[in-house]
């Protein structure tokens, strides 16, 4: 008889018998199962706080980026990123704007650029910081700031602090005032360096045109600030247009109504013919390319600061932003 197949009747009164010894196992091998699964579940799933930023500050906010631009000086050095530096300058930010903060500081350390996750003394709030690690030249190519604690919906751009006064410090109340926005701020007075190199609205060669371009491809709007003298204009308190787009979307003709029914004299670029209306400006032309909402505002003195007209128009643009945080 071959021993490869016996044939053992059946006799109608076979049974398994569970002992306590052999349930006791059954259950130990059913818990290794589920810790195996719960363990590779782990290994492939990195926890939030594996991706968040390793270095951690509690700041004033307003403080800290109003001290940094405090610095900027005409007669300051200036030099632009290489493309290689933007290249990867680029990468860096998209990897922080998709949630990997580890991976971005990777990648901006060998740029002398790393990523702080702040947290504001004044609101709790907290914001992912991009700022130079030192004082070469990274130090002057400017900053990024995100809002950790809320999807990203907006971004407000400031390309000529002190330059074009207290628009640094509108950019830091929208930022801290409306939920789910990020700040590109320009590292360097527009006259420092050697010609217009540090003119960032009309340069793509800067850092500041690299993070606003990698914003832009992900669909995220933005408002330029801009101050004008009046010497270069008494009829306005506010020119608002759209760049090198010749249309606006509703949201951006709903400002215009809000800052005439705050008391603000508008010029609309899209309807009428209008002093400074940044159709030369390369971050509206990029926005255009991409198909990216971009709106250029240029503000009066009164307009920007503190006063009741500078009131009047943070309170307008606080309500664009929270239009396009809505949408």
């Amino acid at each position: 008889m071959s021993p490869s197949y016996v044939h053992m009747p059946h006799t109608g009164n076979s049974r398994v018998t569970i002992t306590r010894q052999s349930h006791f196992v059954y259950v130990l091998g059913l818990i290794g199962v589920i810790l195996a699964l719960t363990g590779c579940q782990s290994a492939s799933e990195p926890s939030t706080k594996d991706s968040d930023p390793t270095a951690r500050e509690l700041v004033d906010l307003r403080s800290r980026i109003l001290s940094y631009t405090d610095e900027l000086s005409p007669d300051g050095p200036y030099a632009p990123p290489d493309e290689e530096q933007r290249a990867r300058l680029a990468r860096g930010v998209g990897r922080l704007l998709e949630g990997d903060a580890r991976e971005a500081e990777r990648l901006l350390a060998p740029i002398g650029l790393g990523v702080t996750r702040l947290t504001d003394t004044e609101s709790g709030r907290r914001y992912d910081e991009v700022a130079a690690t030192g004082s070469g030249e990274s130090a002057r190519w400017g900053r990024l700031y995100v809002n950790a604690d809320s999807r990203l919906r907006w971004n407000a751009q400031v390309p000529h602090p002190v330059a074009d006064r207290e628009t640094e410090t509108l950019g830091v109340r929208l930022l801290e005032d409306t939920p789910g926005g990020s700040l590109v701020l320009a590292g360097a007075h527009r006259r420092a360096g050697r010609g217009d190199a540090a003119d960032v609205a009309h340069r793509e060669d800067s850092a500041f045109h690299t993070i606003v371009l990698t914003l832009q491809k992900r669909g995220v709007p933005g408002v330029q600030l801009h101050g004008f003298a009046e010497s270069t204009t008494d009829r306005y308190d506010a020119v608002l247009s759209t760049g090198a787009a010749q249309s606006a979307p509703g949201e951006v003709s709903a400002l215009a109504d809000r800052m005439e029914a705050n008391g603000l004299r508008v010029c609309r670029g899209w309807s009428a013919r209008c002093p400074l209306e940044g159709t030369t400006n390369v971050q509206g032309r990029a926005a255009q390319r991409q198909h990216a909402t971009f709106v250029h505002l240029e503000l009066a003195r009164d307009a920007r600061g503190d006063g009741r007209d500078a009131d009047e128009a943070a309170t307008a643009v606080a309500g664009l932003l929270t239009d396009w945080a809505a949408d």
